[in-house]
C-alpha cells in the first residue's frame, strides 16, 4: 500500500474540481485493502472510494478522510469445467444478446477493479465474446462498473455479471456477492444505496459468449450503420461503431475536463411514457425501461452550447457539462441549478446528477 498526503482532489477526478484529501492510499494486493481501512480506522477517518476519477466530484473544501485508490489490474480467463485459470495482460485500448449467442457456452472473465474497463471491453471483442461490446470507450475502472451499473446502448454491466470479490469493512472480511445480491436497477445497485460506503470491490467476474449483438440495436446505432453502410456487427465491430459514435459525441475527459454524463436519463412509467409521447417528446422504448434523453431535454430548454459559470453545455451531447474554466465547486451547483431548474419549469422532469460527490 502506497501512502500519500494532501493531495488536491482536482489531480485525481476528471472534472479537476476539489481541494486537498488528508491522505491517498493506493492498494495493490487484496491484502492492501484490509490495511487501507485499518489505517482509516487508526486515525478515525471517513473512506471513500475513488477510481478512475470519471464519475466523482470534489469540494472545494477537500476531504478530511481517506481516499483509496484500486492498482489491482489484470484479466483472468477462468476455464467454467475445471475452474482452473489463465491471467491475461491486456495492451492499451486499441445487449442484447441474439440467439446465436445465447445457445453458445458461457465464458467466465474476471477482471481485477483497478483494470481500466475499456481494456476488458477491448479484451472481450478481441475474442469474439458478447456482452459488454456497446459500453465500449466508457472511461473508469473495472470495479466501479458494477456500483452505478453502468450502461450504454441498449446493454448494462447487470446483464452480464456473474459476481464481485469485495472487502466488508463492515465485518472486515472478504466476501463474493452474485449479481442476484446487488439489486441491480438503472444506474442503482446495492453497492450505492442500502451497503453505500461499505464493500470494496476487489475484482469482478463476467459471463461473455461467443456470438453478436441482435438487432434492431440501439437508434443511434441503427443510424451510423445505414449512414456508412456497415454490415459488420460481430462484438469488434460493435465496438467500433460505438466508438466512433462516442468519440463525435463525447469529449475526452482527459483532454476536456468533464463527467462525462453528467444527468442521468428520465425514466418513466408505461402511463407517463404515453403522456409524455403526447406532448411530442422523444420517448426511448427498450428492454431496460422507457426514458427520455436528458439531454434533449436540456437542448430544447435552451442551453445547447451555452456557457454557465465556467461549465460548457456540450453542443452535441448537452447532458455533458465540460469545465472550461470553473474553480470552484459553487461555480458547478450554480450551472446544475440553472439547467435543473429550467427543465423541471418548462418539462415538469427534475434532472438527476450522475456522478458522485466526494465528502
Amino acid at each position: 500500500m502506497r501512502v500519500h498526503e494532501n493531495i488536491l482532489i482536482s489531480s485525481l477526478t476528471t472534472m479537476r474540481l476539489g481541494g486537498p484529501a488528508r491522505y491517498v492510499l493506493e492498494v495493490e494486493t487484496p491484502a492492501d485493502v484490509a490495511d487501507a481501512y485499518g489505517f482509516a480506522a487508526q486515525y478515525n477517518l471517513p473512506v471513500f472510494v475513488l477510481g478512475y476519477g470519471a464519475n466523482s466530484i470534489g469540494h472545494d473544501e477537500g476531504f478530511n478522510g481517506a481516499i483509496i485508490i484500486n492498482r489491482m489490474q489484470g484479466i483472468q480467463k477462468l476455464n467454467t469445467l475445471t475452474g482452473d485459470a489463465t491471467w491475461e495482460t491486456p495492451t492499451e485500448p486499441s445487449g442484447n444478446e441474439g440467439e446465436a449467442a445465447k445457445s453458445e457456452p458461457v465464458e467466465k472473465i474476471k477482471v481485477m477493479g483497478g483494470e481500466y474497463w475499456d481494456n476488458v471491453v477491448a479484451y472481450a471483442c478481441d475474442n469474439g465474446l458478447t456482452g459488454i461490446e456497446a459500453l465500449s470507450k466508457i472511461p473508469g475502472l473495472a470495479g466501479a462498473a458494477p456500483v452505478q451499473n453502468i450502461g450504454a446502448y441498449g446493454q448494462q454491466i447487470s446483464d452480464t455479471l456473474d459476481s464481485i470479490e469485495v472487502y466488508d469493512s463492515a465485518s472486515q472480511t472478504y466476501r463474493i456477492l452474485n449479481n442476484t445480491e446487488l439489486n441491480f436497477s438503472y444506474r442503482h445497485s446495492l453497492l450505492n444505496t442500502t451497503a453505500k460506503n461499505r464493500y470494496f470491490v476487489i475484482s469482478i467476474t463476467l459471463n461473455l459468449r461467443h456470438g453478436q449483438m441482435s438487432r434492431p440495436f440501439y437508434n443511434s446505432i441503427e443510424r451510423y450503420i445505414s449512414e456508412h453502410q456497415l454490415t459488420d456487427f460481430s462484438p469488434n465491430g460493435i465496438r467500433q461503431i460505438v466508438s466512433a459514435i462516442r468519440a463525435d459525441k463525447l469529449p475526452d475527459p482527459m483532454v476536456k475536463p468533464s463527467s462525462g454524463s453528467f444527468f442521468k436519463n428520465i425514466y418513466l412509467s408505461d402511463a407517463d411514457a404515453e403522456r409524455a409521447e403526447e406532448k411530442g417528446y422523444p420517448v426511448y422504448r427498450g428492454k431496460d425501461g422507457n426514458k427520455i434523453n436528458s439531454g434533449w431535454l436540456i437542448e430544447k430548454a435552451g442551453f445547447k452550447g451555452k456557457l454557465l459559470h465556467g461549465f460548457r453545455v456540450n453542443d452535441k451531447a448537452c447532458l455533458v457539462l465540460i469545465n472550461e474554466s470553473a474553480k470552484s465547486y459553487n461555480d458547478l451547483a450554480k450551472a446544475r441549478s440553472e439547467i435543473t431548474g429550467r427543465v423541471y419549469d418548462k418539462f415538469g422532469y427534475w434532472l438527476e446528477q450522475e456522478p458522485v460527490e466526494i465528502q
